[in-house]
């Protein structure tokens, strides 16, 4: 009531407002009582919580704004903060920020008993000794207005660039994650006759379509086992990031579209702007220029020991 007053004091005045809010609120504090608070000194817990009310809004938002009142309480005693929970739950309340709500898990993956499964040529092993060396695919969802959107990554190991992408409104194989695969192929710089590409045991990606295409690059298909996610972590973690720095922040989302324009976004960023810890906090863009760079220029050296 005091900052409603402070809000509108000059348009009304403080006599006139605190006689109104005392007609319609029984006790409430005179013209008087008003100015004696605004001179009071505030309180230790009031100080402490004029601090920590805009410390909980800056922590909240810097992951993600996903964290609820135990995980907060957990992360305000690490950065020294003496509080406890349920001062931590008022203090939420104040800065009007709570936890996310865990949304119903949709499976993308759908496996055929009756194909045959590649083997797995990863092993749990996410290296490359270069790009496009091995690439890993895999499929995540997001819910909209107008129906479900899925969305397909292909991510290069080496440089965790993400070559190859695509959403649609449906899971089939030659919608969906085949023209991920493409946008793949297509911006490849050199051969693909050493690329491994490995996925999940989906019917999408072991179609006759999808696993023709990977034969036509000169490339050599993997999948992992059934059931078991962290035969494709890497591609499991990219959708996870992607769900909590783009989908879960800038959602609701209306349509298939408005997933599709954001995603564009979402992956120029990551390939260009964001830096990541697995890259030495370098991008992938700069890592595979690295790359390239090292090969051009060890080309004059090996031809000037030819030469000789």
């Amino acid at each position: 009531m005091i900052r409603f007053i402070d809000e509108h004091r000059d348009q009304f005045g403080v006599e006139f407002l605190c006689r109104v809010l005392r007609d319609a609120v029984p006790g409430f504090l005179t013209s008087r009582g008003y100015r004696a608070a605004k001179t009071r000194v505030p309180s230790a817990r009031q100080l402490k919580d004029e601090l920590l009310v805009p410390e909980i809004q800056r922590l909240h938002e810097e992951n993600y704004g996903v964290y609820g009142v135990r995980k907060m309480h957990a992360l305000l005693r690490r950065e020294g903060w003496d509080i406890g929970r349920d001062q931590t739950a008022r203090l939420m309340k104040l800065a009007g920020v709570r936890g996310v709500a865990r949304s119903k898990k949709v499976f993308t993956t759908k496996s055929d008993p009756t194909i045959a499964q590649p083997m797995d040529l990863v092993e749990r092993d996410f290296t490359a000794p270069a790009p496009n060396r091995l690439w890993v695919a895999d499929i995540t969802y997001v819910g909209t207005w107008a129906g479900m959107a899925y969305v397909a990554f292909v991510i290069d190991v080496f440089s965790r660039m993400i070559v190859g992408w695509n959403v649609a409104g449906t899971l089939r194989a030659e919608v969906l994650p085949l023209q991920a695969l493409n946008m793949a192929a297509w911006g490849a710089r050199g051969s693909l006759d050493d690329l491994v590409h490995h996925a999940d045991h989906g019917s999408n990606y072991l179609s006759v379509v999808y696993t023709d295409r990977i034969n036509e690059l000169g490339a050599t298909p993997s999948t992992g086992s059934v059931g078991d996610s962290y035969d494709n972590a890497l591609a499991e973690a990219v959708n996870g990031l992607y769900k909590t720095e783009l989908i879960r922040r800038k959602g609701p989302w209306r349509t298939v579209e408005q997933v599709e324009l954001a995603t564009l976004e979402y992956v120029w960023w990551w390939n260009n702007a964001r830096l990541h810890g697995e890259l030495d906090y370098r991008t992938p863009v700069e890592v595979e220029e690295a790359y390239y760079a090292g090969l051009e220029s060890a080309q004059p050296a090996l031809a000037g020991q030819g030469s000789r």
